[in-house]
């Protein structure tokens, strides 16, 4: 569920895109190609379809970002990074608290 709503995230944004690079910050944009001729959509026509989508892409995208949050994977509460640990002292193991050595560290001279 989670990677379809995150697939449906990824195209609202890139028809939201789209649809905000088709549009001209001065009311011209899509509907400016249509002046001259009359198509089946007039020039305002034009700009009313383009602005519902955008308010229409942008609601969706809010609501399918809140949606996730609800189907997102969760891990197990068995699975954390100090169950190692944790076992160890369950079964009263000695605990190494050291760290792991790193690659990056200089070279000792031999002894």
């Amino acid at each position: 569920m989670y990677i379809a709503i995150s697939i449906l995230i990824f195209i609202i944004c890139i028809l939201l895109v789209l649809i905000v690079l088709v549009q001209n910050s001065k009311g011209g944009g899509l509907a400016s190609n249509f002046s001259s001729s009359n198509q089946f959509m007039g020039v305002r026509k034009t700009a009313d379809f383009l602005e519902k989508a955008t308010w229409s892409l942008a609601i969706a995208l809010l609501v399918l970002s809140l949606a996730s949050i609800f189907v997102i994977p969760r891990a197990d509460k068995n699975t954390t990074v100090d169950t190692e640990l944790r076992e160890q002292v369950e079964n009263n193991k000695p605990v190494d608290y050291t760290p792991a050595p790193t690659q990056n560290q200089p070279n000792q001279p031999n002894q």
